[in-house]
């Protein structure tokens, strides 16, 4: 969709610097946050969504601007003494332990840009980060009457010093959105010992209509009212990780705005995704994230990157 049609995309959350810290013993510095990078992937993926965040007038709020705005993402940022930091050290598979210096707060924010918006994605730190987390609830509970709500809780657990509140935030968060997609190891950790199925199951129950657990490079499951699709994973050579979530979330964002699902029709009766266009939707993402770890850092595709694969 283009124009006056397409859909009003609002992302909340952190944008941060990455200081990545490689096996080589490279260090390299690069714009990044979970909510940033699937901004970033909606607006390669040309969706010109909005980005709202916080950021400091410093020389890395520079650079996460310039990053944003080349792939087309419009940024609103409330304004901090900072800008945050995550440093990331990369194992021997490319895979990230991460380690943050963040500063979350929306005070100030014009709700209305949020108010005006026919899809809204929240997730990760921004989402249970306080102060900024309250003030990202009651914007989801303010706009969810008529926008979709996507959620991905994208646990950091360095960061969480209250294990049984952060559960019972992302529970509300759950009940709230219309799609959710977490990662095999953020439900293991906020469901210890319980089976992956099962707890997909349980959440779409809460109020969601979809719910996909990605599970690395074995694809991704999901589960709707019309039952559970599964995906196989998409083959590629590893570089690292880092924003692989964050890519597959956007795709999934940008497959389920092709359709005429979005807004709160998503909930009225038949709004569901078919099955074979679900499929459809999470191949293209896997696929898009496949391309995202062959590369180093968040580095999302663009549009014609995924040509041929079904939006």
């Amino acid at each position: 969709m283009t124009g006056e049609d397409a859909a009003r995309i609002v992302v909340i959350g952190e944008a941060l610097v990455d200081v990545v810290h490689r096996q080589s013993g490279d260090v390299d510095e690069a714009p990044g946050g979970s909510p940033a990078n699937v901004a970033l992937t909606l607006g390669r993926l040309g969706r010109a969504p909005t980005l709202v965040t916080r950021l400091a007038d410093d020389d890395r709020g520079s650079r996460i601007l310039a990053w944003l705005d080349e792939s087309d993402v419009t940024v609103v940022a409330v304004a901090s003494l900072r800008t945050s930091a995550a440093e990331a050290h990369l194992d021997e598979a490319g895979a990230a332990d991460y380690r943050f210096d963040l500063d979350w707060d929306l005070d100030g924010l014009d709700a209305a840009i949020v108010m005006s918006a026919d899809l809204v994605h929240v997730g990760s730190v921004a989402a249970v980060l306080e102060p900024g987390a309250t003030q990202v609830l009651e914007l989801v509970r303010a706009v969810r009457e008529r926008a979709s709500i996507t959620y991905d809780p994208n646990i950091r657990a360095v960061l969480v010093s209250d294990p049984a509140s952060v559960r019972r935030r992302v529970g509300e968060l759950i009940g709230l959105a219309d799609i959710v997609k977490a990662s095999d190891d953020d439900v293991r950790w906020l469901e210890p010992g319980r089976d992956l199925d099962e707890v997909a199951l349980e959440w779409l129950a809460r109020g969601p209509s979809l719910v996909v657990v990605t599970l690395g490079p074995d694809g991704a499951l999901a589960v709707t009212r019309d039952g559970v699709t599964r995906i196989p994973g998409e083959h590629a050579v590893v570089v690292d990780t880092v924003g692989a979530g964050d890519t597959f979330m956007g795709a999934l964002i940008d497959g389920v705005a092709a359709l005429d699902g979005v807004g709160a029709a998503l909930r009225r009766p038949g709004g569901g995704i078919p099955p074979a266009t679900l499929e459809a939707i999470l191949t293209r993402a896997a696929r898009a994230a496949a391309i995202t770890v062959s590369r180093p850092g968040a580095d999302p595709p663009h549009f014609a990157e995924l040509a041929g694969a079904a939006r």
